[in-house]
């Protein structure tokens, strides 16, 4: 049973072929600025941060006033990366931690928290792919990095996650990464599981977004990107629905 949030994703996906994620750091300075120029071109806001939030209720509260229906999704670093005033979060599992605190654990803590803010739980693994030991989530989460030229490890991970009942997987290359999750793995990944597919990190033009939803992604995230230049979100959501509609018409 699909709860609100995931069900409108999932008709997204059905009539455009694509979704595109725009996260925001609530600990960036500009988060509210962010949230204004990206407003109108974002399917969901992902909200959250790998090193420490503050005044969370607050800031997810005025980027909510801001966006109006777009759903605010929760991406939570830790257990204390929770608000009532969100409408959704991921609950994840860092499949591929070498801490079980961060497979395991932390949603289990987190878990009594999501019941009682009445949150929507999307359930999603989260995999680390080269070279996101190089970024500040490889560092806290202890990762036992995917490498791009074994795609078929990744698969195996989304096949893995949709046995134990995920319905998303986010490959992830990490904040800044120099290089995105390459076409192999999502095409494998996506290929292997049937589940839905996001992936960010190191993606920085229309172009590499447009290739990435054609070989498997069902959804683009884009966060360093919009920190450094809020004004290209119009030609990354393009792109990345132009190329859903050619997935569709295949």
């Amino acid at each position: 049973m699909f709860g609100k949030v995931e069900e409108k994703l999932n008709n997204i996906l059905k009539t455009d072929g694509a979704l595109y994620f725009i996260l925001i750091d609530p600990d960036e300075k500009n988060c509210l600025e962010i949230a204004e120029k990206v407003k109108d071109y974002a399917d969901a806001i992902i909200l959250g941060g790998s090193i420490g939030i503050t005044n969370l209720d607050e800031t997810t509260k005025e980027i909510k006033e801001i966006i109006g229906d777009i759903p605010i999704i929760l991406f939570p670093g830790n257990v204390d990366g929770l608000t009532p005033y969100a409408d959704a979060v991921f609950f994840m599992s860092f499949m591929n931690s070498n801490n079980t605190y961060w497979t395991t654990t932390a949603p289990t803590l987190g878990a009594i928290t999501v019941k009682k803010y009445n949150l929507e739980p999307i359930p999603m693994a989260y995999l680390g792919i080269e070279p996101i030991k190089r970024t500040a989530v490889g560092f806290v989460g202890e990762v036992n990095e995917i490498p791009q030229r074994k795609p078929e490890i990744a698969g195996m991970y989304c096949l893995s996650a949709k046995y134990f009942g995920m319905r998303w997987a986010y490959l992830e290359a990490g904040s800044g990464a120099e290089l995105p999750v390459s076409n192999k793995i999502i095409g494998l990944s996506k290929k292997l599981s049937g589940i839905n597919i996001i992936v960010g990190g190191g993606i920085r033009t229309p172009e590499t977004a447009y290739e990435k939803v054609l070989s498997g992604a069902d959804a683009i995230v884009t966060g360093t990107l919009i920190e450094d230049n809020p004004d290209a979100v119009k030609e990354m959501r393009n792109a990345i629905k132009k190329a859903g509609m050619d997935k569709l018409n295949k």
